[in-house]
């Protein structure tokens, strides 16, 4: 997951550079530079808000946004340790402007409603990196499960939504494990699944991710950072290995240049062209899995 070895690493190497002091890196990866996403080619009108949806934990804020005529395949976002916010709207935004019912939630609803990170949350200090990880720490397999299960059968229920076509589900940095447990939750609906830099999908413990895909029917691609990879350069072959057991497609890669977080376009390491990259492989998993 989203943790402190993965920003202090991605910390040192910037310093390295000279391109940020420690104080100011902490400051700058939640929200630091907003950039804009490319816009989409023949964009569909859509329509966005706000939603309230219940859970047998209590009443979770979201951000749904669909065309604004017709159905279309649903897709819940999971975002990264700093939540639901100005990014992970845009990204939603981008997303159903392509043709899909997305929904974007607050993780950590059952502790606070977003926004759950102040802007330019600065990891780097102690107070600010305690409360994230407690909040992070507030989930789990077994959270992930009921609120996966609670989310797509809101989105099942909503009129924008084409329930004959397979549900996608896509996460960030934490969010990854969350996809995993969302595909293996809800199998018979879960039809395309994508993590970008996800944490800890691969660990010793026994409600690793990655040992749920056996209970999983979903396609997935899986965008490594770079130096996630150097951390951790075993758990992509264990990921290939475990799809290939369980005869599940996975397109599996670590992005050349890319540190922890940079698909967030407010992320200071984003990457615009790696994560565009990405984005398009995403786009040819739902094209191909979502039917």
């Amino acid at each position: 997951m989203c943790d402190q070895e993965y920003f202090d690493d991605d910390r040192r190497k910037f310093e390295a550079l000279g391109q940020v002091t420690r104080r100011q890196f902490g400051g700058i990866v939640a929200a630091g530079i907003a950039m804009s996403l490319p816009a989409v080619a023949n964009a569909v009108t859509v329509t966005d808000g706000d939603v309230t949806i219940t859970t047998p934990d209590g009443q979770c804020d979201a951000y749904f946004v669909h065309p604004s005529t017709g159905d279309a395949a649903g897709v819940l976002i999971w975002p990264d340790i700093f939540g639901l916010r100005a990014a992970f709207r845009q990204m939603g935004k981008r997303l159903a402007e392509s043709g899909y019912s997305v929904l974007v939630v607050n993780p950590f609803y059952r502790t606070k409603k977003a926004p759950t990170a102040a802007e330019h949350a600065d990891f780097n200090d102690p107070a600010t990196r305690k409360a994230l990880m407690d909040l992070r720490n507030t989930l789990s397999q077994t959270t992930a499960t009921t609120d996966a299960k609670a989310f797509i059968a809101w989105l099942d229920g909503q009129a924008s939504v084409d329930t004959k076509r397979k549900v996608g589900t896509t996460g960030y940095c934490m969010g990854g494990p969350l996809v995993f447990a969302t595909a293996a939750a809800s199998p018979a609906r879960v039809g395309a699944a994508a993590t970008f830099h996800g944490g800890g999908l691969v660990t010793d413990k026994p409600d690793s991710p990655h040992l749920l895909i056996p209970k999983m029917k979903a396609h997935f691609l899986i965008a490594i950072a770079e130096n996630d990879d150097t951390q951790e350069p075993d758990a992509k072959n264990v990921l290939r290995e475990s799809f290939a057991k369980a005869k599940l497609p996975a397109e599996i890669e670590v992005y050349k240049g890319t540190l922890h977080g940079w698909c967030p376009p407010d992320s200071k390491v984003y990457n615009a062209e790696q994560a565009e990259k990405a984005w398009s492989r995403m786009m040819a998993l739902f094209k191909t899995a979502l039917k």
